[in-house]
């Protein structure tokens, strides 16, 4: 829904009479209130550079913009009213999207604003006001007087910027809450569910928590922080649900652990694409797709630094900062990132005596230390006639993680570990208007190379005291989980992306997408002393994919009707070597080509209320792994066949934001995943599994959501709920005798609440308290087949109701300073993800921002 406009002040520096002095109050008449809504205010002003045709030429012209400014007071959207060609439009653009505002505020609380502003170029010096009285404050006209004089707000070229409450005043039209990105992609047709992590980012809660807070979304663990995340997606889970940053695959950016390892104060924005995944990615996803955003804003100078500590020796440091240097268009950025912690929480466990008997016992976890570092460089240009963006990103990231147990912890490790180290870069190129108008054109090419390590090479079994019980003997292999390991595996990998998209008349586009990707991946095992048989992790292993589409882009009806209809292309081949049990080794290939395509459909009925209807024949091609086994317990299968699936999403939304009972957020979707060929790893003898195509199966469920602020944005109530029907649909095959059962092993109904009283000018102006309550509730779910066995000896995951309270006080200014406690747990609940793998109980955690 479109905001409605509000007549406000906003510095005018080609004004030449200062405005009439206020009328003194009298001396016992209260001072004024602060306005509902405040006007944004100038903060840095770039002059911009004046076209050397039309300076030769001798021509001026005075370049009318809107100017969209975001609830940071930067401006992401510079659109020229009326063009005025030679250069000058792009000129007057470029310098406004460097603009620095402080934001304008409605109640006390910063939010988006679009304005007017004139961007005046003049050949002869500017000559200067007489100094203007200092004006007595903004005026606050009511809704729906018309501005006097110009609306608008002008500077000429080349002459220097207004200082702020130097010029004189004159009333603009502002239009607040102004359109974000995130507003953007939530009105699109996509099937988009958007996370804004503003808020996260000044409390303790990572990335897989915040995610598993949005409806739709399973994310679940064995254990505490630095403990692999399984993330689901309406039903489908693991590999069929693929991870982006910036649009990177999340592995080629530094980020190989997984979600979990991406720190919440180094992203912007989160978007979950629900099983119908835009071609711009270039991906093979049957489940959908997670793309995490970093701060997109280029211009100015901006830094920030956060630090968490808390319980289980958990400490967290993310600092970041970037610069533009004006004259030239060179951008520099760099962030880092630091995790550590011990994980040493209180689990429950069965111990055994002096005698060996069983008995229920709490200890403290004791070798599970996660510690992980990383960092990344960015250079380049931007806004230059010849690239809107050149840049080069090169990153380095490392973690190292004890293992404690197995997946159910009923075997408790003391030596077992893992780590993995990534170095890369990638290289990003765009041009609008490339040779024609409209015709746009962005490439990427990355390079990423992995160094994943495991050691499990101790020949004592250890308690869950971490007491040495037993020595393990030469006729057991000197290892805790299996035979023994020093494992370092060698994986480079290639991508690349090739984006061309054409404006058409009428309010069409026309996109095309191709990405390619080649990856080898070796290893080696340093205990391996035989020379007579290879070493069965040396095996070579190449992959080859080229993931294609085009689609088309429809606007109508005045932009109530977009549609987007595309197409997909897969192509998949992979080589590698098989081993054999006498060690002898077999070249072995597999290809594969196929095709999908799907539709998305936004109408919106009214500028708050909207439906969505989306659809694809989704693919996802096996990994390497799958086809060609581990080279130890995992063998080979080159049947294997990429995994299909039918999704399709309907629902409808509405935003409501300015209403005089505060502003209405609801959404309500219903989707349909019918999946053919899903691959599992089957058991093939007591040793040794493989990967097959088992099973077919059917995903039918609901996920709502609503929520309401009041208004002056003192309250906020949030809630969702997911009910999932994920069953069994095979008819033959070795899980035929299952038909008709839930998917073991995932939670089928899920809810989330929150609540969030915030107060401004508590203490100072601009400053913010707030206190925010979070609640999941997890049902009960089988580990197994539900129709298996009787109930009373099936392993159940038990329902769950987990709160976590946070208190978090701001102060924006120039710096912006922020402080937040939360605790985590608050009843100290036993939570479990899965079947037997423990999380931990109540924490406390504090945490500290600074942004510049």
């Amino acid at each position: 829904m479109a905001a409605p406009a509000v007549v406000l002040a906003l510095q005018d520096a080609s004004a030449q009479e200062p405005p009439p002095p206020a009328p003194e109050a009298p001396a016992a008449e209260a001072a004024p209130s602060r306005p509902e809504v405040e006007m944004p205010r100038l903060l840095e002003l770039v002059p911009a550079e004046y076209p050397i045709e039309a300076k030769t030429a001798g021509l001026e012209r005075v370049v009318p913009l809107h100017l969209t400014i975001d609830s940071e007071g930067a401006v992401i959207k510079a659109e020229v009213i009326e063009p005025q060609g030679y250069g000058f439009d792009e000129a007057a653009q470029g310098a406004a999207l460097r603009f620095r505002f402080e934001p304008a505020r409605r109640a006390g609380r910063p939010v988006a604003a679009k304005i007017r502003y004139d961007y005046a170029f003049r050949l002869e010096p500017a000559t200067e006001a007489p100094e203007p009285a200092p004006p007595s404050g903004a005026s606050n006209v009511p809704e729906g007087t018309p501005p006097g004089g110009p609306a608008a707000t002008e500077h000429k070229a080349g002459s220097p910027p207004p200082q702020a409450g130097g010029p004189p005043l004159r009333p603009i039209e502002v239009q607040v809450q102004g359109e974000t990105k995130a507003d953007q992609l939530r009105r699109s047709a996509e099937a988009v569910h958007v996370i804004e992590t503003k808020d996260a980012r000044r409390q303790s809660a990572d990335l897989g928590e915040v995610l598993s807070r949005s409806q739709g979304v399973g994310v679940r663990r064995g254990g505490g922080l630095g403990t692999r995340a399984r993330v689901s997606l309406n039903g489908l889970t693991d590999d069929q649900v693929r991870f982006f940053l910036d649009g990177v695959p999340l592995e080629l950016a530094g980020y190989g652990l997984g979600l979990e390892n991406v720190p919440v104060n180094l992203i912007e924005r989160v978007e979950i694409y629900r099983g119908v995944v835009p071609i711009r990615f270039g991906a093979d996803a049957l489940g959908g797709a997670v793309n995490l955003v970093t701060d997109q804003g280029y211009r100015g100078t901006r830094a920030a630094a956060s630090y968490q500590l808390g319980s289980f020796g958990t400490h967290r440091l993310t600092a970041s900062g970037r610069h533009l240097f004006e004259p030239t268009g060179v951008f520099a950025s760099a962030s880092a990132f630091f995790d550590a912690t011990k994980n040493d929480y209180l689990v429950d466990v069965t111990a055994a005596d002096e005698l060996g008997r069983p008995y229920p016992a709490r200890v403290r976890r004791f070798h599970d230390d996660y510690r992980a570092y990383g960092g990344n460089l960015e250079l380049g240009v931007i806004d230059r006639p010849w690239a809107k963006r050149l840049l080069l990103r090169l990153f380095v990231a490392d973690h190292d993680k004890e293992l404690q147990n197995n997946p159910v912890m009923e075997v408790p490790y003391g030596e077992v570990t893992s780590g993995e180290l990534a170095q890369g870069g990638t290289l990003r190129y765009e041009k609008p208007n490339l040779f024609v108008r409209g015709l746009r054109l962005a490439l990427l090419g990355g390079y990423t190379r992995r160094t994943i390590d495991f050691v499990d090479r101790s020949p004592w079994r250890v308690d869950w005291f971490g007491r040495r019980v037993a020595r393990l003997d030469s006729s057991q292999p000197l290892a805790e989980i299996g035979d023994a390991t020093d494992a370092t595996y060698l994986e480079h990998r290639v991508h690349g992306r090739l984006e061309v998209s054409y404006s058409l008349p009428h309010r069409q586009e026309l996109h095309v997408a191709v990405s390619p990707g080649f990856s080898t991946r070796d290893g080696r095992n340093r205990l391996h002393t035989s020379s007579a048989v290879r070493d069965p992790l040396s095996v070579e292993r190449e992959l080859f994919t080229v993931v294609g589409g085009i689609d088309h882009k429809l606007t109508a009806l005045d932009g109530r009707i977009e549609n987007v209809l595309f197409a997909k292309d897969y192509l998949y081949r992979a080589s590698g070597e098989r081993t054999s049990p006498g060690g002898a080794i077999t070249p072995v290939e597999r290809a594969t080509h196929t095709q999908g395509f799907g539709d998305a459909l936004r109408f919106r009925a009214l500028d708050w209320l909207w439906t969505k209807a989306s659809y694809e024949y989704a693919t996802r091609l096996p990994r390497p792994d799958e086809v060609f086994g581990s080279g130890t317990a995992i063998v080979p299968n080159l049947a294997l066949e990429p995994e299909t699936s039918h999704n399709a999403n309907i629902g409808v939304m509405i935003d409501a934001k300015d209403t005089a009972a505060g502003a209405f957020r609801g959404e309500l979707n219903g989707f349909l995943r019918g999946t053919q060929q899903l691959i599992a790893l089957q058991p093939v003898n007591t040793n040794l599994s493989k990967y097959m195509n088992v099973y077919t199966a059917r995903s039918l469920g609901v996920e709502a959501a609503a929520g309401w602020t009041s208004p002056g944005d003192y309250l906020w109530l949030d809630g969702n709920m997911t009910w999932v029907d994920f069953r069994n649909t095979s008819d033959e095959g070795e899980f035929s005798e299952f038909e008709g059962d839930r998917i073991p092993n995932r939670p089928w109904l899920f809810a989330n609440a929150s609540l969030r009283l915030q107060f401004s000018g508590v203490n100072a102006v601009n400053d913010e308290l707030s206190l925010t309550w979070n609640t999941r509730y997890v049902h009960d779910f089988f580990r197994g087949w539900e129709s298996a066995g009787f109930r009373k000896d099936k392993q159940i995951i038990d329902s769950q109701t987990i709160h976590s309270i946070a208190l978090t006080y701001l102060v924006r200014s120039v710096v912006q300073v922020s402080s937040s406690m939360e605790l985590q747990n608050l009843t100290d609940a036993r939570a479990y993800d899965f079947f037997g793998a423990q999380k931990p109980g109540r924490a406390l955690f504090f945490k500290g921002t600074v942004e510049y």
